[in-house]
């Protein structure tokens, strides 16, 4: 099977904007409030639905942008903005809700701050963001897993009795895995500036030498 548009590969994203792996990551999004609205209001079964739903786009996105080479520097951005907004809101509502404690969303946020504040120094170096790493993936993906069989063992009796310590296990694994990539991140974005001080400085030796 063969798309149209751009190729564009993660090596090289293409600029194009409207392609099919870009409208499921739009549409992970517009999920998002949906989802925070029924896990707040106790409709857990709809809630659990939406979030199978998101799972399913976000395996098919990346699926499809790599089959059909439509990786694109929108989706690049678009599809982990979708994974931390939908963790968010998995773990507001869930903490609201006394089914996590919220010492749990703060390492969990504090992490994506620790992102977000690396953001600057990459404008700096005019790099945009970098790819999601396998490690950043493997944490996503436990923690998408950790979050609804938590939920899921709110319904209690033999299911919740299995889904709990399930949930738990994937959400402390998936923790730990998202801060480890986190790390991980910033020791790329910090070797990236040092390269960058020492070109600088070994640009200005050269000019300020004499002929």
């Amino acid at each position: 099977m063969s798309s149209p548009g751009p190729a564009g590969t993660a090596d090289h994203p293409s600029d194009a904007v409207l392609t099919v792996p870009n409208a499921l990551s739009a549409l992970r999004l517009a999920l998002v409030p949906v989802f925070a609205v029924l896990i707040l209001t106790g409709h857990d079964l709809w809630a659990l639905a939406v979030l199978a739903v998101s799972g399913a786009s976000d395996w098919l996105d990346g699926r499809l942008a790599r089959r059909w080479r439509q990786v694109t520097r929108l989706g690049q951005v678009l599809d982990p903005a979708a994974d931390r907004l939908f963790i968010l809101a998995t773990l507001l509502g869930m903490a609201l809700r006394d089914l996590v404690p919220w010492w749990l969303v703060a390492v969990i946020v504090a992490r994506d701050l620790l992102i977000l504040a690396l953001g600057p120094p990459l404008a700096r170096l005019g790099h945009g963001p970098l790819p999601v790493s396998d490690l950043g993936k493997a944490a996503t993906f436990a923690l998408l897993y950790a979050f609804p069989l938590i939920l899921l063992s709110s319904v209690g009796g033999h299911v919740g009795a299995v889904a709990r310590p399930l949930g738990w296990a994937f959400a402390l694994w998936g923790t730990a895995l998202y801060w480890w990539a986190g790390l991980r991140y910033a020791a790329q974005v910090r070797a990236m500036l040092r390269a960058r001080r020492e070109v600088d400085s070994g640009t200005g030796a050269r000019s300020g030498s004499a002929p």
